[in-house]
Formats: C-alpha cells, structure tokens, sequence
C-alpha cells in the first residue's frame, strides 16, 4: 500500500516491517513511503549497524527515491544516570552511530533520556530527580560538544514520565523533540495539552496502537479521538519536514496503518 507523498508532512515507519535485515525492508519500503525510521543497536553479542557498502545503498536509495531516514539511536544508553563512566559510554554509542549515519544527512536522531535499565524515574525523590536532570543536562553538553550533528536534529522522545521534568535541559540546548503520542495514551498523558505546547519543537511524532494493554500496534487501534485530533494539528501546524512515524513492526500493521492514514488523505 502506498502512503509516499500523500501528506502535508513525511509520512513513515520503521525499518522491521518485514522479517528481514534493514536493506530488504528499505527496498520494500522505498516507494510506499517518505521517511524510514532506521531502528539500530549494538552490544557486545550483537549488532544491527550497517557495514559502509550498506550506508552507500542506503544512500543511494534515499537519492534515487526522495527517501529520508529518521535514526533511533540506540536504546541501551542512559544519559542520565548517575555514574559518569556509563553516561560517557553512553554518550559514545551514540556519537557512532551518528558518525556511521551522517552521509544520510537523516531527518533526525531519535533519543531515549533514561535513568538506566529498568529505572523507574516516576520513583524519584526530588533529589533523585533533580540529579537525573543534572547528569542528563552533562551528557548533552558531551554529545552537542563534539558538533556531529546540529543539535536540533536530536530529538529527545517522550517516555513514562512527565515531559515537563527534562525539557528546560532539552531547551537550553536547542534539542527537538520526538512527540510519542503512543506513549502519551499508553502512560494516561494528555495529548492536547502535549500537541499545544510541544509540537512547535517536535520534529518527530511517533503514532502507533494499544491493544490488551500493549503500544507498537496498528493505528487502527488508536483511539480515532486521538488520531483525528494529531491530524488536525498537523493541518493547523504545517511542516513538510517534520516526520511521522508509524512505530509498528509487521507488515499487516503497516498495511492496516496505512488504510487508517489514507482516510485523512486531502484531495
């Protein structure tokens, strides 16, 4: 189903949409839709990062197809933990991939600030949180510091607890924003209040279904309440940059998504 160049903004999805590796899903991706979000990781047992053949194809692609990626770096790092030698870890993972990704010249890089593994920052004191945001705010004067990317293009992504508590350290630096409506309905956050006063500094939206309690589902099981109302401040905020992510990850997702989106097509 083809969802390229259908809409006021870059419709996308993720690269996990069939059961392959990143190229495949590229090629089967590349004239469906605008943006694909390049889901990458790398630990000691294993690796998903494209070899330097794969980021001159994923290039190529990208020139030949009016296609952008979107990077979601990668998940296990904790920019805000309290140990600095984790945080500088951290903040290197990220500096490679940014470095391995930066010829794709990408619609953004997607960010996760966290704690560390399992860390519930909800559990917080003020002091705990207070210090979470004092070594969040230390990686992200390492990572702008190296001047990989122009700070604007990391785009800080909203996860299980109040946006509110990082972004005077997203702000100070100039980051974006990834808005994950999906994770503003799983974890009971109200979208509008989040659309009226983050979307300005959103670059990223990242749209996906709730179903028997779990997020990364098809749009059709988005509250239509909800979509209706996402669409309605796209149209009202126009940005022919700014992404939107289909965060799901089958190809019958996809396919019921985009039968979702193709509803708001304007004629």
């Amino acid at each position: 189903m083809n969802c390229k160049n259908q809409f006021p903004f870059r419709l996308g999805t993720t690269s996990y949409i069939i059961p392959d590796e990143i190229l495949p899903n590229i090629e089967y991706l590349k004239e469906k839709v605008d943006d694909v979000e390049l889901v990458l990781f790398e630990s000691d047992e294993m690796s998903n990062l494209p070899s330097a053949s794969d980021i001159l194809l994923l290039r190529d692609i990208s020139r030949d197809y009016d296609l952008t990626y979107s990077i979601h770096l990668p998940l296990d790092v904790y920019l805000g933990h309290r140990d600095a030698a984790v945080r500088r870890r951290s903040v290197e993972k990220c500096l490679r991939v940014v470095e391995l990704t930066s010829t794709l010249s990408p619609s953004a890089y997607v960010m996760h600030a966290e704690a560390g593994e399992r860390v519930d920052i909800n559990r917080f004191s003020d002091e705990e949180r207070h210090v979470f945001c004092e070594s969040l705010l230390s990686s992200i004067d390492m990572l702008v510091d190296e001047e990989a990317a122009s700070p604007d293009a990391f785009c800080v992504e909203t996860l299980n607890y109040p946006f509110e508590l990082i972004f005077p350290v997203i702000r100070q630096f100039g980051l974006s924003v990834t808005l994950d409506v999906g994770h503003l309905e799983l974890y009971g956050f109200p979208v509008q209040d989040h659309l009226d006063v983050f979307l300005k500094y959103a670059k990223v939206l990242h749209m996906h279904g709730i179903k028997d309690g779990k997020d990364h589902k098809g749009l059709e099981y988005m509250r239509s309440e909800t979509l209706d109302l996402v669409m309605r401040s796209l149209r009202e905020n126009p940005d022919d940059q700014r992404v939107f992510t289909m965060e799901i990850f089958s190809e019958k997702d996809f396919e019921s998504s985009c039968r979702e989106m193709l509803r708001y097509r304007q004629s």
